[in-house]
């Protein structure tokens, strides 16, 4: 008999498998044009995208990033592996070869980029003035911070010489086409991997306005960075006009595809959304409300209800713990539930890292605070110290993947049975 725990995880693995680059991307593929061809990219999903490229193309030169673990084999194009979420040498080393390698293309020439969740950590060129360490710090600051990865980015963008449009300028003349998988809310090209492709209006006091407004202190040479100009590209830059951006793969559809095989197994499905923001535990808090309201309305023999969400949660660092959102979420409404009978629920990153952990998130019952109980842990304490994923893992109820090769944001599932 299929438990509830086991139908959550087939839910979320349908998510995860309908936006593999090597399911989907090769109908987005163009005939490969004539003339020379420079295939380049990063995230988590780029070296995946880059092995459906060649499956479709054959071998092509060019050259990716993605993170540490998550290279696939290609035929032509050099796969780099580099740090994420806070960026590295091998980022920065492999950022400034890419940015060589599509210098003086001339307008006959031809790039394809392919740009996933993670780029803006493995696309790494500091502007000028700022060292790595220093990038290195404002990164961390700002994960530990609980600011929006919109806000997030646009910070990001004022220290690069690769965001913001960057990398398109820097390839021009040459015609670029640009396939994109989306991890962010709303599914807005110019915050996908911080927009390396796409135009940017916003300024460096923009950015420092975000930095105020989420308490990030960062090094005075980032100061004095943010007070000058910036290389962010305006969206009515005439170097932009050569870029077709696409996005081919986002969450709304790796919702869609978990609802359908639900609602086939005979579920009332509702999807909250493919774009929720905020603090985790909060938005954990108010979804337990919603699921023990809808629970009261249930009677028995009603079909059972499941709850499906995405977008891309945030947790406000307050202790010294190992937790991302996804865990803090299952951890939060946990204890908003109290071992409520009937109500089980998973929540997972879709790119099977959950915050800095290589775990994709949790699972949740009836049981969890039971098991917990008798295994002598404080729930409402991990919690306090954002320690999510050592919770779930001293009582057996991670989530663990392994690389997925995508990334479409995080994936939350609720299931309500009547009681």
């Amino acid at each position: 008999m299929t438990t509830p725990e086991t139908l959550l995880r087939h839910l979320f693995d349908r998510a995860v498998e309908v936006a593999d680059p090597m399911r989907t991307l090769a109908g987005h593929l163009p005939p490969k044009p004539d003339g020379r061809v420079v295939v380049i990219g990063a995230g988590k999903a780029s070296a995946r995208m880059a092995e459906a490229v060649e499956a479709v193309w054959g071998p092509c030169d060019g050259l990716v990033i993605t993170r540490y673990g998550y290279a696939r084999p290609c035929q032509g194009i050099e796969i780099v592996e580099a740090a994420h979420p806070v960026p590295d040498q091998a980022g920065e080393d492999a950022t400034r070869r890419m940015l060589d390698l599509v210098a003086g293309l001339g307008a006959d020439d031809f790039v394809l980029a392919l740009i996933s969740g993670g780029a803006s950590a493995l696309l790494c060129a500091p502007c000028d003035g700022v060292s790595l360490v220093e990038k290195q710090t404002v990164n961390a600051a700002l994960l530990a911070s609980g600011a929006p990865i919109t806000q997030m980015n646009m910070v990001r963008k004022h220290l690069s010489r690769v965001k913001g449009g960057q990398l398109a300028a820097a390839a021009y003349p040459a015609k670029m086409l640009c396939l994109m998988i989306s991890d962010v809310p709303g599914d807005d090209m110019a915050f996908i991997g911080s927009g390396p492709t796409v135009g940017d209006a916003s300024t460096p006091r923009d950015a420092r306005q975000i930095l105020e407004a989420w308490d990030v202190v960062v090094p005075p040479r980032v100061t004095a960075a943010l007070a000058g100009a910036s290389g962010v590209v305006r969206p009515d830059d005439p170097r932009l006009g050569a870029v077709t951006n696409v996005i081919y793969a986002a969450p709304a559809q790796s919702l869609v595809a978990a609802a359908e095989l639900a609602t086939s197994m005979g579920f009332d499905t509702r999807i909250l959304g493919d774009a929720l923001e905020g603090e985790a535990r909060v938005v954990a808090k108010a979804q337990a409300y919603m699921a023990l309201g809808l629970q009261a309305s249930l009677k028995l023999g009603d079909a059972p209800i499941l709850l499906l969400s995405g977008g891309e949660l945030t947790v406000t660092r307050l202790g010294d713990g190992i937790g991302g959102p996804n865990a803090e979420f299952c951890l939060a409404l946990a204890l908003a539930l109290q071992g409520a009978d009937g109500i089980y629920a998973i929540a997972c990153d879709t790119d099977g890292v959950d915050g800095a952990a290589e775990v994709a998130g949790a699972v949740i019952g009836p049981k969890t605070l039971g098991l917990a109980q008798t295994a002598s842990v404080d729930a409402a304490a991990m919690l306090a110290r954002n320690d999510a994923h050592s919770f779930f893992a001293q009582i057996n109820a991670q989530v663990i993947t392994g690389p997925t090769l995508t990334n479409v944001n995080d994936f939350r599932a609720i299931l309500i049975q009547p009681r």
